[in-house]
Formats: structure tokens, sequence, C-alpha cells
């Protein structure tokens, strides 16, 4: 199969047909993930280097790569004998089932230089998921701020508690849902337990401890990061109290913004940090969440998934 290699120029959104990994060979992006061309091949060789949306960048054999557009008329290929479909018909938003708004937006953090991030669930075609190349694990399109999980994906990721995943199921803004998805959101307390302590408050715990050795070995520290953290410290002992994932932090908008903007002392964000974990292992042993989420129901709701995307896309 042809992956138009010899058609791609810099600036072009591509689609990574294998793992992306790092130097010690530890996985950075999943198949599926897409990057931009920075670099375009010279002479014989046959690698790009495409850069992804976190900086990370990879030098791919063009083979391993496949234009962004290409790949996504080449799933509209594999729809096509379902009645009525054709490769031009193809477009990803007839796959996704849940969108929401996340970001300073949902956060109810916003400023008026904020950009409007959004999350979502599709839920791949029998015939691509059942396909020797496989359902990409997710789309990121970086122009749009917009990235989109496979059910099963997304699905993985709430079960082990994972904070952005379990935030989007509990966005209070939402753009489209489906009567799957509305199903979806009727579970989704299901996904809740004690792992979010682990999840939540240790990710803040390692993070914070980056930013203090950046602090002390380059004199510097990026506050909006700093001020996320600490959300995400609020945020989650207000799950383990209330039983739901409350998003919005607007009760303590001004103070994180005097974080993000720099003005307060680093001394009086490690304070709060520092009451932020108290109050967290507070909750913690306060909790009425199971200790484990509900793997069996969110297995079962996967499998009804897959049953109606096959009976609707019958192979």
């Amino acid at each position: 199969m042809s992956h138009q290699a010899d058609h791609i120029c810099a600036g072009t959104q591509v689609v990574a047909l294998v793992e992306i990994r790092g130097p010690n060979q530890s996985r950075v992006h999943p198949r599926g993930a897409v990057g931009v061309v920075t670099r375009t091949r010279a002479g014989n060789e046959d690698h790009f280097l495409v850069r992804f949306p976190d900086g990370f960048e990879k030098s791919l054999a063009g083979g391993q790569i496949e234009v962004l557009k290409h790949f996504k008329d080449r799933l509209g290929e594999a729809t096509q004998a379902s009645p009525g479909a054709s490769p031009r018909d193809f477009n990803l938003e007839q796959f996704i089932i849940y969108r929401c708004v996340m970001g300073s937006q949902a956060y109810g953090l916003e400023t008026d230089d904020s950009d409007i991030d959004r999350r979502g669930i599709y839920l791949a075609p029998a015939e691509l998921q059942w396909s020797l190349f496989g359902a990409p694990e997710q789309f990121e399109d970086n122009a749009a701020q917009a990235v989109y999980w496979e059910l099963q994906k997304f699905l993985i990721m709430a079960l082990r508690a994972n904070p952005n995943i379990l935030e989007c199921l509990y966005s209070p803004i939402v753009e489209k849902t489906t009567p799957l998805a509305e199903e979806l959101l009727a579970m989704k307390q299901r996904f809740l337990s004690q792992m979010i302590f682990q999840t939540f408050n240790g990710y803040a715990l390692s993070q914070f401890k980056k930013i203090e050795q950046d602090l002390r070995n380059q004199g510097h520290v990026r506050w909006k990061h700093a001020m996320h953290l600490l959300r995400l410290l609020i945020t989650g002992a207000a799950t383990l109290r209330e039983q739901r994932v409350p998003v919005r932090v607007e009760a303590h908008r001004e103070r994180l913004l005097t974080v993000k903007s720099g003005t307060m002392p680093w001394r009086e964000v490690d304070a709060w940090r520092l009451e932020l974990h108290q109050d967290f292992e507070r909750a913690l042993a306060e909790t009425k969440l199971p200790e484990r989420p509900d793997y069996e129901a969110a297995n079962e709701f996967l499998i009804k998934a897959r049953g109606e995307m096959t009976r609707i896309n019958p192979l």
C-alpha cells in the first residue's frame, strides 16, 4: 500500500503508523499519533523529521507515516461496504460519540486570550477495529486543539483514574452526545475509586518535584503548569469527598490566576501545595468511594458498543 510519501512536504500533517519511542525505547506516543513534518527527506534519504504536539521530534521512514488526509480517506474505504457509504462520504465526525470542551473554559479559569480545547471519544467501525492495521488509539488535531480517543482506550484510562479522562467525563460543557455516550455518562460514577488519590495526588507530587529542580537549576518556574497542579489537587480531594469530579474551580479562580501570572511568591505557592496534599490525605481517609472501579460494567459497555457498531456497519 502506498502512503504517498513522495508528496509529503514540510508542514504536512501525518499519522504515525508505528509507536513513537524515545532514546530509552520508552513509548512517547501511540501508533496513530498525529504530527507535522518539519524536515523532508533529502536525496536518497527515506526519513522525515516529524514534530508531535508536545514538541517531541522523531525521524521516521516514508513507510512509517501517512498523510492525515489520505489516512482518513482510507478509513472511508473501509466503510464502503455499508449502504450508501463511499470514501468521500467518510468523516471522522460520523464516528465521534462524545465531544466536550476542556481546559480553562471548563475549569472556570478562562481569560480573554484562552483557547478552546476539545476532547472526545470516537467508536471505530468494525472494519477498522478488526483489520490488521487496527484502530488508532487517538486522533490529535493540533491546529483545532482537539483530541479524540478510541472508546476502548478511553475506558481503560478512565478505569486507571487518569485525571484528564475523568475530567472529560464530567465536563460542564458538552457539545455532542449520541445515545451510546448518554449511557456512558449515566454510568460515569462507576469509574471513580480511591485510585484517584494515587493518580491525581501522585502526579502533582512528582511534577512539583520537577518544578523545584527547575527552580534550583534554572531559576524559573512554569507558573501555568504550577497552577494546574494546584487545581488538580483541589479537584482530586473534592472528588473523593463528593463522589463526582467537580471540574469547575471558580471558588479558587482569583488565587489560581495569581499563581498563573507569576505574582504569587513561590514560597506561598509551595505552602498552599503542602496544605492541599494534607487535605487530599484527609479526603482519602473520609471517602466513601470503593477501592477499585467497576471493571465489569466498563467491559459490558464496551462489548455492547462494539456490537452496535457491527450492526450499523456489517461486514
